[in-house]
């Protein structure tokens, strides 16, 4: 099984994904790790990323997620996931991928991107981030104003 914890920039994806998979003793990776070098380039210029740069960087976590599952592995990745397609490429509709989705107020999330050091999304790229944002229908909801163990005994909880 793979959970992908998903949401815009600064929602607390990599927080939250990191303590679900401590607490269920799977691999955490963090979607960013997977970005060409010219992805973060742009990104850290303030440039927001179109579908072209999205789709290599989306079909090589998926691809990861089909080693790993046919060895028989699960994990969690912290991944934007932002629209439907990119949902679609990441396995949507897959009996062993789920969606958490990570929601709040813009406000919230700004504060939480300025409080933060060393990352390469500015907060200038917000406003495109929930520009882009396609809310998903069949996704775990959970707000971010909760504490990460909330949350993630949440998803823990409703994937039984």
């Amino acid at each position: 099984m793979f959970v992908i914890v998903m949401g815009v920039a600064g929602s607390g994806k990599s927080t939250v994904g990191a303590a679900l998979a401590a607490r269920l003793g799977w691999e955490f990776r963090d979607a960013d790790g997977f970005h060409p070098p010219a992805n973060i380039a742009k990104m850290k210029a303030g440039t927001p990323l179109t579908d072209e740069d999205r789709w290599p960087w989306l079909k090589a976590i998926r691809s990861h997620m089909d080693a790993e599952n046919a060895a028989g592995r699960s994990g969690v990745i912290a991944c934007s996931a932002l629209r439907e397609s990119y949902r679609d490429i990441l396995g949507r509709g897959l009996p062993w991928v789920h969606f958490a989705h990570l929601t709040g107020s813009k406000d919230l999330i700004a504060s939480r991107m300025q409080a933060r050091a060393g990352h390469f999304m500015p907060v200038a790229l917000l406003d495109s981030q929930f520009a882009t944002l396609e809310t998903p229908v069949d996704a775990i909801r959970l707000d971010i104003a909760k504490p990460p163990e909330a949350l993630v005994e949440e998803v823990v909880r409703r994937l039984g």
